[in-house]
């Protein structure tokens, strides 16, 4: 096999480059010397602002149970429909050089190869979420990330911001709870973590919340073993995903779902749209949808993990989006940093493009456009292009009131703290000493007492134990 250049020319030299003379200087005309540099100059595309550290794998989901009578959505059909899957993992405020096996939320996202179109559905290993408005997301993103003085990610940031967000305080006793460094990626739940809406073909609505339980079952580290696991291995989550599937251990994930009719969401005791609160399952019990099984590494890593693309507004008819405030913002975040960082022809990279389909409209040109289609790029037309179908994807969502920036419906129980002290209380003794104490390791590296006693407060709002064992462990921590 001859090597050749971009063109298809031959190379006749990849090792010395072409120079005036044994010792002059190198020339300009070496076609392969200047494309290789130019392209090496070339080859890192801009990391995601966030979930940049990222594993993937390809899957198939199997359909177990009959839910035909809550979505029309095809791949959701009857028992033993198979649809192909490809699948993220990632930590979320590290960069794409960080470690995995760090205390942070990991992203769980599901691209499904539908034959009605992709459908993305894009989670967390956590149910819960630190904040409820998107408005607040680049501010507290910016908390988590390198400080731009120091440059190093600064306790003192995290920290001022959540003393001055009480909504986080459920999403903090998940994170410094056990489950807050998972063993592995295979280890971990996934939840969709946001409502979304199901329509089934009689057009009746409900809300629901997906959960992926781990087939191979919770593992998790302590601080001390993650620190033992970092520093031997960075890459290590990466690293067993994909000796797993290499293997032939296959992990799995059963889906189930939580539903709720529409028309009980107005009455029940919290927003059930607020991203920052659980249902409990005493109230929606799950029920079981199919299981996702992984079996198929990507063949290169840039081209079908770094370039996958997720985008929680693409849909397939019989599901869509509720009036959960995160889920509307990253409707149009996610969409947009993909045609930043990927160009607008992104969905035809083969990762994101339909695989069960074929996309039919009238984009057109763009960056990267390699599809050389001459059809019409407009619509009506006379010339028998693609036409709407006139049935929307999902059930309309009623609305009203004045225009206004709003906290929230009114519910019963829509506080910041009775989920995260219920959290609390369930633990065992153990699981408590170990959330105080990796909240306390964190906390006692302010310097701020004023930032500290925000923060003991929240938990003490959660649950009065919580609150004065943190404020007890934070304080014999500086006190040393």
């Amino acid at each position: 096999m001859t090597l050749t250049t971009e063109s298809g020319a031959p190379v006749a030299d990849n090792q010395n480059s072409l120079s005036a003379g044994p010792g002059g200087p190198l020339l300009i005309q070496d076609q392969q010397l200047l494309e290789k540099l130019a392209r090496f100059n070339r080859e890192r595309i801009p990391e995601r602002v966030v979930h940049a550290r990222g594993s993937g794998a390809f899957g198939v989901f199997e359909v177990t149970d009959d839910v035909s009578p809550y979505t029309r959505a095809h791949f959701l059909g009857e028992a033993g429909r198979r649809t192909e899957v490809f699948v993220r993992f990632s930590t979320v405020a590290g960069g794409l050089g960080s470690g995995d096996a760090v205390r942070d939320p990991r992203g769980f996202a599901v691209k499904f190869y539908t034959e009605q179109g992709n459908y993305d559905l894009v989670g967390n290993n956590t149910p819960v979420f630190f904040l409820r408005d998107p408005l607040k997301f680049p501010d507290f993103i910016h908390s988590q990330k390198r400080d731009p003085f120091t440059g190093i990610q600064e306790p003192e940031n995290v920290w001022d911001f959540f003393s001055h967000s009480p909504e986080a305080t459920h999403q903090f006793t998940w994170l410094f709870g056990d489950r807050g460094i998972p063993a592995s990626y295979r280890h971990m739940n996934g939840f969709g973590s946001h409502t979304y809406q199901w329509v089934n073909a009689e057009g009746e609505a409900f809300w629901v919340k997906y959960h992926f339980a781990t087939d191979q079952g919770v593992r998790s580290l302590t601080s001390e073993e993650a620190a033992d696991l970092h520093g031997r291995d960075a890459d290590s989550h990466q690293r067993d995903l994909h000796a797993s599937i290499e293997r032939g251990l296959f992990p799995s994930w059963t889906l189930s779902v939580q539903l709720m009719p529409v028309a009980e969401a107005a009455s029940y005791r919290f927003n059930p749209f607020d991203l920052t609160k659980v249902w409990p399952h005493a109230d929606y019990p799950l029920v079981r949808v199919g299981r996702l099984t992984l079996n198929r590494n990507p063949s290169n890593v840039f081209a079908e993990v770094e370039q996958a693309a997720f985008a929680p507004n693409n849909f397939v008819p019989g599901i869509g989006p509720s009036p959960d405030r995160m889920l509307q913002g990253r409707l149009f975040a996610y969409g947009d940093a993909h045609r930043y960082r990927l160009g607008v022809n992104h969905t035809h990279l083969p990762v994101n493009a339909p695989h069960a389909t074929e996309a039919r409209n009238y984009g057109r040109d763009g960056a990267m456009r390699f599809q050389a289609d001459g059809s019409k790029n407009y619509e009506p037309n006379s010339f028998n292009g693609p036409a709407e179908t006139g049935r929307a994807l999902a059930a309309g969502v009623e609305v009203s009131g004045l225009t206004g920036a709003y906290r929230n419906p009114v519910h019963a129980q829509d506080d910041d703290f009775t989920q995260a002290g219920a959290l609390y209380r369930v633990m065992s003794e153990e699981e408590r000493t170990r959330l105080v104490g990796n909240i306390a390791g964190s906390l006692a590296q302010v310097r701020e007492d004023a930032i500290v006693e925000r923060s003991v407060a929240h938990f003490r709002a959660a649950d009065p134990d919580y609150g004065f064992r943190v404020e007890t462990a934070v304080k014999a921590l500086r006190d040393r």
